[in-house]
């Protein structure tokens, strides 16, 4: 099957850029509460900040935070749950206070928290990034409203945490090992199947040129058609995946490094898009002055309403 090239008018969020932005989540309007219109929420994992953008406004607001957020999800109440490098919070982003659930399971000089979601229940899974990268330590959590249990291992960085529209499949990829994989996955109990490779992709070879390489999957979302979008990390692209992790559409992107996409705006035909520039080359960065910012474009095919999570 050919892989079809989609050409979008991107363009990027008028917000500063982050230093690697990530977690990108669309928190929709609502009905009881008029005065919150739709925004998109992000992380700015090394510049240690929660993001918000109100497209109907123009408003951006961020919130500065102690430690490394790395992924966030809305809740019932209005608050945030942040999963940080010292543990899962609470954030109420009226007042600007934390409470703290859970203390971190690993030791946070070399681990933290990295890619997650809510899921349909309002668990939120959680993987962690080892940050030494050797050995395979990194590990996928869940918080369900009362503790925080460690659900899978052997893996060095935690991303793509997506669910299929039937619920019937988690997926979680280890960006290090260029390979995202799938498990059987039980709604009701939370029960995960054992981890298979779903997509692998080729690593890069030694001496290759940057612009030869394919990029390494990193942060992804799943629309409406049980889809997968993921940002191709150093490979300047966004793949869409069918349900069968077969690649069948990509769109070709001005930054060497988005990290994550996620579907929002009133439709959900919105793609946004996350970056890095975080220790990039200097002539990368005059060449890509959108790297870091967030990228916006539309698609044909709507995405999926988030899930909002237990606090």
């Amino acid at each position: 099957m050919s892989i079809q090239t989609l050409s979008p008018d991107i363009t990027p969020l008028p917000v500063k850029p982050c230093l690697l932005g990530e977690s990108p989540v669309w928190w929709p309007a609502s009905a009881d509460q008029p005065d919150r219109p739709g925004a998109l929420w992000w992380c700015d994992i090394p510049g240690r900040a929660v993001h918000r953008y109100v497209p109907e406004s123009g408003l951006h607001t961020a919130w500065d935070m102690p430690t490394e957020p790395g992924c966030l999800a809305p809740t019932p109440s209005g608050q945030l749950l942040v999963a940080m490098r010292d543990g899962l919070w609470t954030f109420d982003p009226r007042s600007g206070r934390r409470r703290r659930l859970a203390p971190p399971p690993y030791d946070p000089v070399h681990e933290r928290f990295n890619d997650g979601k809510a899921d349909a229940q309002g668990r939120l899974w959680v993987g962690t990034i080892y940050e030494p990268r050797q050995p395979a330590l990194a590990a996928l959590y869940c918080w369900d409203g009362a503790k925080l249990a460690r659900r899978a291992e052997g893996i060095t960085v935690s991303n793509g945490l997506a669910f299929s529209p039937d619920n019937a499949t988690l997926y979680w990829s280890d960006t290090k090992a260029h390979t995202i994989y799938a498990m059987d996955y039980r709604a009701a109990d939370a029960h995960l199947g054992p981890r298979r490779p779903w997509c692998e992709f080729a690593p890069r070879l030694p001496q290759q040129a940057l612009q030869t390489y394919a990029g390494r999957p990193d942060g992804a979302t799943v629309d409406s058609q049980g889809c997968y979008w993921v940002a191709m990390f150093e490979g300047a692209q966004l793949l869409r995946l069918s349900p069968q992790g077969r690649v069948i559409q990509r769109v070709a992107l001005p930054v060497r490094c988005p990290t994550m996409p996620c579907l929002g705006g009133d439709d959900l035909r919105t793609l946004y898009v996350t970056t890095s520039r975080q220790g990039r080359p200097a002539e990368e960065l005059r060449q890509e002055p959108w790297a870091g910012q967030v990228l916006q474009m539309r698609v044909e095919v709507p995405g999926l309403p988030a899930h909002f999570a237990r606090d």
